[in-house]
């Protein structure tokens, strides 16, 4: 009887791993800001090949962890799809 706990006891103790070592949390590389880390690019809301990397296929503005986007420059990139959509430069839905 003695001999059946220590078994479980070992197996749920063992000590070759890490303690932190966890395979389904795998730490991701933050992305860098596209405006932030480019001087050259300037965010145009006339210029629909731009506007396109910052909205999904159904015409929605990608968040921040998908753009990678900085928080001032989120705001920038809502603001600029939002007055290309109003110049029918980008559409509201897609079909």
């Amino acid at each position: 009887m003695a001999d059946k706990k220590n078994r479980k006891n070992n197996r749920n103790n063992r000590n070759d791993y890490d303690d932190d070592f966890n395979p389904r949390l795998r730490k991701q590389r933050k992305k860098a800001c596209p405006l932030c880390s480019d001087a050259n690019f300037v965010l145009d809301y006339k210029n629909f090949d731009i506007m396109k990397k910052f909205v999904n296929d159904k015409g929605k503005i990608l968040p921040r962890r998908t753009t990678g986007a900085c928080a001032k420059h989120q705001r920038d990139i809502t603001l600029a799809v939002k007055r290309a959509r109003q110049i029918a430069v980008l559409p509201y839905t897609q079909e």
